[in-house]
């Protein structure tokens, strides 16, 4: 132990950070072990090159842009639709299709202490958490196509047992056990404005969920991908837990993506407001990306073409369709990280917990759709967000639990 605590104490001069080990001496010996371990795991180098990276600001070229084709569903004919459905009901009745679901947040911003996906929506007549609806819109495809999709769901470290204990308590809703497998995405250390890793215990280096968009390192890591290969998948649809009119598997869609020969394709919803607070899809030096919405000025953002349509305004709704081939080629790739400024309490110098009056930190993260960069093109389809998106972001913002309680209800009521 001795050798461990001066290897760490070595670490942490070289980086600066030796008040991460300032209450060593007050600690339990368990404890001790618990943040030296800690300590040795982290990266430090990639840690502090992301904040020094992350200051660098990133000049938005708008000549690096261009559109990215879409098809619109609500446009296809009857026969169109028929033939692309059929394609994707094949691969369906052929077991290799699986689902992976995103569900590694808390539910903190809606006031909710646990897992996001165990909180419930006041539905009529009874509540359901976000797990349960997710799980009967599965169920409901299972019965329809007579199949049983393995689904996989991506947890943190933070929410992992939670998750798993709330699952067994509802006995997976029905769903076969055997189908069902827990991974959990990655995690990096929140750091200060001022450069510094911050203890969340005296004991504990404050870490978070890199971001949805390590799903696939995770997938590698955990075994996941093995899995999909022994099981014979073909093609995985990808999505958050928190969209409750979320498509998990769309016959439509996925015979689609196979008929027009992508191996990569997304949902998008029409971006209505010039200047909605909405990231939309494009293509970034000729590969398909995200436009965040700080860099769409209006005149961006009104742009048309020659036929009238807007250029920039397919909003990403975080509903993915990727083939094997496709997940196995990202899954060994580094993707790029993006930076939040956020709040976050820490111990201070005096060992006490303070609570901060604004955003006080900086937490790094990847997004599923830093993934696309890496194929030549991909398949977009504008879907209605009255039948597809109904997402649960916040308590008091456009996304909140009463918005997606009436669409879901509205919707189900007019099937």
């Amino acid at each position: 132990m001795n050798n461990n605590i001066d290897y760490a104490k070595q670490v942490l001069n070289k980086y600066n950070q030796e008040h991460l080990i300032q209450f060593y001496d007050e600690l339990l010996e368990s404890e001790k072990e618990s943040l030296v371990s800690q300590i040795l795991s982290i990266d430090f180098e990639q840690i502090f090159t992301l904040y020094d990276n992350s200051m660098k600001k990133e000049d938005f070229i708008l000549d690096s842009i261009s559109p990215l084709n879409h098809f619109e569903k609500n446009l296809f004919s009857y026969d169109e639709i028929q033939h692309y459905t059929n394609i994707g009901k094949n691969v369906l009745l052929s077991n290799s299709f699986a689902v992976v679901t995103m569900a590694g947040g808390q539910g903190t911003r809606l006031g909710y202490s646990g897992p996001k996906g165990t909180y419930e929506l006041d539905l009529t007549p009874n509540k359901k958490s976000l797990f349960q609806i997710m799980c009967e819109d599965i169920k409901r495809m299972n019965f329809l196509y007579n199949t049983s999709v393995n689904w996989y769901i991506m947890t943190s470290d933070e929410n992992d047992k939670q998750t798993k204990d709330f699952f067994e308590k509802h006995n997976c809703w029905g769903y076969p056990k055997d189908k069902i497998k827990f991974f959990t995405q990655g995690k990096l250390p929140i750091i200060s404005v001022d450069k510094k890793l911050i203890l969340q215990e005296p004991y504990l280096i404050k870490e978070a969920s890199n971001g949805n968009g390590n799903v696939f390192n995770s997938m590698a890591r955990h075994g996941i991908l093995e899995d999909l290969e022994e099981n014979n998948i073909k093609w995985v649809s990808f999505g958050g837990i928190d969209n409750v009119l979320l498509k998990n598997f769309d016959p439509l869609f996925l015979g689609l993506t196979i008929d027009k020969n992508f191996e990569v394709a997304s949902k998008s919803i029409f971006k209505q407001l010039t200047l909605e607070k909405t990231a939309v899809y494009c293509k970034k030096y000729g590969k398909p990306s995200i436009l965040d919405y700080d860099v769409i000025n209006f005149e961006l953002s009104e742009l048309k073409d020659d036929n009238g349509f807007f250029l920039y305004r397919e909003a990403n709704i975080l509903s993915h369709l990727m083939s094997i081939n496709a997940i196995k080629k990202v899954s060994s790739q580094s993707l790029y990280f993006h930076r939040a400024f956020k709040k976050n309490t820490f111990i201070n110098d005096e060992g006490m917990k303070q609570v901060p009056d604004k955003p006080n930190t900086f937490k790094f993260e990847n997004f599923i759709f830093d993934a696309f960069s890496y194929f030549d093109d991909m398949l977009l389809l504008r879907v209605n967000p009255n039948e597809e998106f109904a997402p649960i972001k916040d308590f008091t913002g456009v996304y909140n639990p009463d918005s997606a309680k009436d669409k879901f209800e509205n919707y189900w009521s007019n099937i």
